[in-house]
């Protein structure tokens, strides 16, 4: 269990800094069971060509590579550099 005046210390000046609102909202999921907590903390967020096959093999590195670029959107972040 945390000290409230270890958190009180450490808080200070940058809590006048954060929203009221985020606060507030921050305050409410700490007070949920962890179990529901880490629930919200997971988004299923549906990837393009990625989320469409259950599982793809590939013979080296580079062939997966190739296959990324020429076939995945690039705000995936999976292409090169």
């Amino acid at each position: 269990m945390i000290d409230k005046t270890e958190t009180d210390r450490h808080s200070g000046e940058s809590e006048a800094s954060i929203p009221r609102e985020w606060l507030e909202e921050f305050q409410a999921a700490a007070k949920r069971p962890l179990e529901q907590r880490l629930r919200y903390a997971f988004i299923k967020t549906y990837k393009p060509v990625m989320d469409d096959a259950p599982y793809r093999l590939f013979d080296t590195t580079a062939d997966y590579r190739r296959w990324c670029e020429e076939n995945l959107p690039s705000w995936l972040g999976y292409g090169r550099v």
